[in-house]
């Protein structure tokens, strides 16, 4: 009678953890649905709720005949252990039921705000529980941050200000060849997708990266300190612009020295100062310069000098003997000093080979080798889970892999791998080199106090400075360069610029008339009556070209030269005044150098109308009859050949440039000669010739009608 009873009370008691378990799973499904499908909301809680008034009424009545059963049946000593084993299954107390999974571990990142020691463990990565550091370390670490912060600051208020070489800060250089993973590295750091991707040399320019620790705030946010974009809380926009300003660097040049600046703001980072570097490259390809394999090295090789630490980038599945950066950072730091070697895409290899890799010896570093698995993995879920910090999802997958071979990368190993050691490394790295070059700091700091306090002596006199006298000498001195200027700038400048003019606007002119003559299609053109090549050969007393000579003088009288003399003039003294500005003490004071731009300007355009009457009045009596002498003829003769020269050389210059974009010399003279017979009659172009002719293409006839219309 016990077995018949006991047992189906036990399956009933199964069944209800199954349905609660069911219940449970229906409900997250619900959640999930919500934030995907909106239109499913009602359904999916309706069939949830009716799953749980179900489980639960069938609950309630096993537990009634349970309850009763139990107070009628005395039961033996053996089937009391088997009940109380499915009573702790059924509360969760034992292993495998739905209840067992312990509730998860607070996380160090929203405590990090109460105390220094919970703060340094949620940047560096770990929780709590696995700090294992004594109070005197938690201590010593917590004021090398603060030191770190603070140092990282001063630096960046110097950036600011222009004076960004008066300290010299350590920073982390980022090196490596394409491909490597750098780029990865550095968003599982940060815990976004923020740097340029791309098939192609994406990153141009070296981004100098600035991460700062806000525990106070959970806001993430990014912003560009030279560009007064303020913040942008999307690092997808970040990343478009970074894109941007990378493809800024014209394909000719390729790479620029010119720094792009990123401060990253976050309570997920820590105070790091990081340098993106282009990576190195192998092979040039067909549009690169072929001096850009040098130009990355030496780019690279400025940025990796002492003080600075390196942080060189090399792929697991390529030897490390053939590792570019490591071969770079051994040129500056032979000794391993200052290098940290980062192994990415662990995965690639065989267990056996990457723990060898870590422990290599042939090419040791002090600060030794990390190996990672820095790119997320691919979810293709349909319900999304957790939250979308990047560092998060890298973390569980390189935990899944690395304990998956526990000989290879376990704790006795002694081996350095996870994206989580390789922040708490950089950390500690950066704060002994900041430490390290607090001396240094310190007398850079002295020696320039010092150089000011004599300047401020031998400029002052150990005179009172104030808001007054500082403009008063200002002004004073930027008078005197304004009257040096006006001393250097007088009649034989402005004819040089009035020559000059002319000389251009000529030039315009005889482009109009007679050189340049579109090629629209390639049909036979009307024959003119007197072509240029016939000039030499011409009639003096020939009207037709009379006729042409008043025309292009008419034009150029008619230009309004008093006009163009007197802007000419103006604009030459205002970028004059600008050129001033920006050499004197003014420079640094945006509203004092408006204002005197401002009033230079105004000054100019007062007297411009008046000024430019008077000059065409002046040179109105000369513009029909004007003697000349023959010395001046002659001279007049040579310059205008001078002119024509430089102009030729400058179309010869724009012809080899033609050259190479259409293909070679070759290529181009068949086209020319192909355009020249056809506009002869050589050639009957039949059909549309708009869209191509004789086996070019119409972009290439195009391309080819310049210089054949020129000659």
């Amino acid at each position: 009678m016990v077995k018949f009873v006991r047992i189906p009370a036990l399956a009933g008691g199964v069944m209800v953890g199954g349905l609660a378990w069911i219940q449970y799973q229906a409900t997250l499904a619900g959640n999930y649905a919500w934030d995907v499908i909106n239109t499913t909301k009602d359904t999916v809680t309706n069939t949830a709720t009716s799953i749980f008034d179900g489980a639960k009424g069938v609950a309630d009545q096993t537990m009634r005949g349970w309850r009763n059963t139990k107070d009628q049946v005395e039961l033996p000593e053996w089937m009391h252990k088997i009940l109380r084993l499915q009573e702790e299954v059924g509360t969760g107390k034992g292993d495998g039921g739905p209840g067992g999974e312990e509730p998860p571990k607070q996380s160090r990142t929203g405590a990090g705000v109460a105390t220094g020691a919970s703060a340094s463990a949620a940047i560096y990565g770990y929780d709590q529980s696995d700090d294992d550091r004594s109070a005197d370390e938690i201590a010593k670490d917590d004021q090398m941050m603060v030191l770190t912060k603070k140092m990282i600051e001063i630096r960046n208020i110097l950036g600011r200000i222009g004076q960004s070489n008066t300290l010299t800060l350590p920073s982390i250089v980022v090196i490596g060849s394409q491909s490597s993973g750098k780029s990865s590295v550095l968003e599982a750091i940060v815990g976004h997708e923020f740097l340029p991707k791309g098939s192609n040399m994406v990153t141009r320019r070296p981004i100098e990266l600035t991460l700062i620790n806000t525990p106070d705030s959970r806001a993430e946010y990014g912003e560009f300190p030279d560009l007064g974009l303020g913040k942008i809380y999307d690092f997808s926009s970040i990343q478009r612009t970074l894109t941007e300003l990378n493809q800024a660097v014209s394909e000719a040049q390729c790479v620029s020295d010119d720094p792009i600046r990123l401060s990253i703001s976050s309570p997920n980072v820590p105070d790091l100062s990081l340098i993106d570097l282009p990576g190195y490259i192998q092979v040039v390809g067909q549009n690169q310069p072929l001096q850009l394999k040098q130009k990355i090295s030496e780019l690279c090789d400025k940025y990796i000098q002492a003080p600075n630490v390196i942080l060189a980038i090399s792929a697991a599945d390529v030897d490390l003997a053939n590792s570019t950066a490591l071969r770079a950072s051994r040129r500056v730091d032979p000794r391993g000093e200052r290098t940290i070697g980062v192994v990415t895409k662990m995965d690639l290899v065989d267990p056996t080979r990457g723990a060898a890799i870590l422990n290599d010896k042939q090419y040791p570093l002090r600060l030794g080798y990390v190996g990672v698995v820095s790119r997320a993995p691919t979810v293709s879920a349909l319900f999304k889970k957790g939250d979308n910090n990047l560092t998060t999802a890298i973390t569980k997958n390189e935990n899944a892999y690395f304990s998956s071979h526990p000989l290879e990368f376990g704790p006795g190993a002694d081996v350095a791998v996870g994206t989580t050691t390789l922040r708490k490394k950089l950390m500690h790295v950066l704060e002994q080199t900041m430490s390290a070059s607090l001396t240094g700091t310190s007398d850079a700091i002295r020696q320039e106090l010092e150089e000011a306090t004599y300047e401020f002596k031998v400029q002052y006199n150990d005179r009172p400075l104030s808001a007054e006298s500082y403009l008063a000498e200002s002004l004073d001195a930027f008078k005197h360069s304004f009257k040096q200027f006006a001393e250097g700038f007088g009649r034989p400048q402005m004819l040089e610029l009035l020559k000059n003019e002319l000389d251009q606007r000529v030039l315009d002119l005889l482009a109009a008339k007679f050189w340049n003559k579109p090629i629209y299609d390639l049909s036979v053109p009307l024959p003119e009556p007197d072509n240029l090549a016939d000039l030499p050969k011409a009639d003096p007393n020939s009207h037709y070209w009379r006729r042409r000579l008043d025309a292009s003088s008419s034009a150029l009288t008619k230009l309004g030269v008093g006009r163009l003399a007197t802007n000419v003039i103006a604009s030459s003294i205002q970028s004059h005044v600008d050129n001033l500005i920006s050499q004197s003490t003014f420079v640094n004071h945006p509203f004092a150098r408006q204002a005197i731009t401002e009033a230079a300007s105004s000054i100019l355009n007062d007297r411009f109308y008046s000024t430019s009457d008077q000059v065409e009045n002046c040179i109105k009596p000369f513009k029909f009859d004007i003697d000349m002498e023959e010395r001046e003829w002659t001279a007049g003769r040579d310059h205008v050949q001078g002119v024509l020269k430089k102009e030729l050389h400058a179309c010869e210059g724009a012809f080899k440039e033609l050259e190479s974009v259409v293909g070679g010399k070759r290529k181009l003279k068949e086209v020319i000669n192909f355009i020249d017979r056809a506009r002869k009659g050589d050639v009957i172009v039949e059909g549309e010739n708009e869209t191509g002719a004789g086996g070019f293409s119409a972009a290439l006839l195009a391309k080819g009608g310049i210089p054949a219309r020129s000659s």
